[in-house]
């Protein structure tokens, strides 16, 4: 291997670049328009061109991605997490293309991308489950009558879906039509496919996982355990290394049950088992994730593995330690997402106005953007990632409020204000009385909402960078005349609920993805009118009185503005 081209994008094609030069090979970076000036596109050896603004059309688009691996001269592809990491025909293509796919096999994707595949090669291992539907379920109809024989709550689950897209807890029999449609739309735009399945969800659970690595000569090693209960919408927001408050029978039995399933798939690579452990410590096998999680480095941090690397090494057909590393100290992992907490954790968009990060002993920052970068709509919403380090959890904890407080961005609401305050929650620190769903059900949530404030912003330069491209091939060029960021002003979005007199607005820019209401349709307060999607996630918008519907003129695939109003609900 002496090429790689990154088929990803932000604070992962960073880090694969930067292990990349470690490792003594040349990265290639791929971009979208929007990305033309990102972190990931200057750290890379060399960039190239999607031509496009959209996922489809830039990082899921397979035929580009071959042909500019082939025109670069890369010999190996490494997908990063999300896009096409997990997608078992992108793989047959990178291979079948003569390239080296750092990944792993097909066939093991196939049958652990797909949870209800996964689910029975863990009972084939003995594996702990709780109950769930053996295959794919093609109505709501199956889901109800699943919950009356198995139990409320349950969850419908993507079966090629992950991060949290594509998963819907239904706590009574009536809302399982709508959140099952909702479940299916979020899958196919997020992976292609919309087939879901449902199972028991487990009350206040944790979530908890094992970071493994497989070699192609039958070692398989559990690197260390992760917790990864505080999400948000079903999507992590801090996950530490080692999963605290574990007994060692259920460490054993985590580490026997994740290198079981590992072998039975035939699997080779980086892989992550997830499992839930309820409140009574029952343990039930989630899922696998056939990729590089986000929240990999916290388990680097206590072994000292560079887990990219070692994806390298085992793509290349070399050995692993068979034995599993001995863990040392503990990680605590933030994720620096650009989104609101005081307002329901919206997406939050716009330029970096301000980007101070922490330094100091135990702390590291895996970024995918910087001073002046621009947040855009197409892709995820996280920005960077705040490691901190330390010989036991409690330095780690002391050592992240430092670390917190010294982490400064501006321009947009950040995640930041919701991390300074879950790591004084005695709950988190103290008790660990945490669990999935724990920030929307006891969170003591007072931070404020985002609001923007007028001013100037310093150029931080007195050059300015141009991009030039040539048949796609990206090249900089510096210019030695200043150009300082302009006076920026906005205004608040709106909270999800909160409306302006008989008007809903959207809380967010995104694009309409449902309309359940027409106008002349009376509605009740709580009812649903539309459905936005952005950064990949669904956002229902229900009445905030009762009325009739009015003035309802946007359509499906309609993109809408923050602040936009939808309809008027009129008495």
């Amino acid at each position: 291997m002496k090429a790689v081209l990154i088929a990803n994008r932000g604070e992962i094609a960073v880090r694969v670049a930067r292990a990349a030069r470690d490792h003594g090979i040349k990265s290639i970076a791929i971009y979208s328009d929007e990305d033309r000036a990102s972190l990931h596109v200057e750290t890379a050896d060399e960039a190239y061109a999607l031509n496009g603004l959209s996922a489809a059309e830039t990082y899921l688009d397979q035929n580009k991605i071959i042909e500019i691996a082939k025109k670069s001269g890369a010999d190996a592809v490494h997908p990063g997490y999300g896009f096409l990491s997990e997608n078992a025909d992108f793989a047959d293509r990178v291979i079948a293309a003569g390239l080296i796919w750092i990944g792993p096999p097909p066939a093991a994707i196939r049958a652990l991308g797909d949870k209800v595949s996964a689910r029975k090669i863990a009972a084939t291992v003995g594996a702990p489950l709780v109950a769930g539907t053996i295959d794919p379920v093609d109505s709501p109809d199956e889901v109800i009558a699943f919950a009356k024989e198995h139990g409320l709550p349950v969850a419908i689950k993507a079966a090629h879906g992950g991060g949290g897209r594509g998963l819907k807890v239904a706590r009574n029999l009536e809302e399982i039509p709508e959140l099952f449609a909702s479940a299916v739309r979020e899958a196919i735009t997020g992976f292609g496919r919309g087939e879901c399945f449902v199972e028991r969800y487990l009350d206040k659970p944790r979530h908890v996982e094992t970071q493994c690595l497989v070699d192609s000569h039958g070692n398989a090693v559990v690197v260390s355990t992760r917790d990864c209960s505080l999400q948000r919408r079903h999507q992590k927001l801090v996950e530490e290394a080692p999963a605290p408050f574990l007994t060692q029978a259920q460490i054993d039995q985590l580490y026997s049950s994740s290198k079981a399933i590992m072998k039975e798939a035939g699997y080779i690579g980086a892989g992550t088992c997830e499992f839930l452990i309820g409140s009574d410590g029952t343990i039930s096998f989630l899922e696998v994730n056939t990729r590089l999680q986000v929240e990999h480095p916290v388990s680097e941090e206590v072994t000292g593995i560079d887990l990219v690397r070692a994806q390298f090494r085992i793509a290349d057909g070399e050995k692993i330690d068979p034995v599993d590393p001995i863990i040392r100290g503990h990680s605590i992992e933030f994720r620096i997402n650009g989104e609101d907490p005081g307002n329901g954790f919206l997406p939050s968009l716009g330029t970096i106005t301000k980007w101070e990060v922490p330094f100091g002993p135990g702390v590291r920052i895996d970024a995918g953007f910087d001073y002046g970068h621009t947040i855009g709509t197409h892709f995820d919403s996280l920005l960077a990632k705040l490691i901190v380090t330390g010989s036991t959890r409690e330095e780690a904890l002391s050592r992240a409020r430092r670390a917190l407080k010294e982490f400064e961005i501006g321009g947009l609401a950040t995640a930041l204000p919701f991390h300074r305050a879950i790591i004084n929650d005695p709950n988190f620190y103290e008790k660990f009385k945490v669990y999935t769903s724990y920030i929307e059900n006891e969170f003591n949530n007072e931070i404020p909402a985002f609001s923007f404030k007028q001013g100037v912003a310093d150029s931080k330069a007195a050059s300015q960078k141009v991009v030039a491209e040539v048949n796609g091939h990206r090249f900089e060029v510096l210019i030695h005349t200043p150009e300082p960021i302009q006076k920026r002003h906005r205004v608040k979005s709106n909270a999800i609920g909160q409306a302006s007199g008989d008007s809903l607005n959207s809380p967010m820019q995104g694009t309409v993805v449902k309309i359940v209401k027409s106008n002349g349709d009376r509605v009740e307060t709580g009812d649903l009118i539309v459905v936005l999607e952005a950064m990949k996630m669904e956002q229902p918008l229900i009445a905030h009185k009762a009325g009739t519907i009015a003035k309802l003129q946007v359509s499906v695939g309609e993109t809408v503005a923050s602040g936009s109003t939808l309809c008027v609900i009129e008495d």
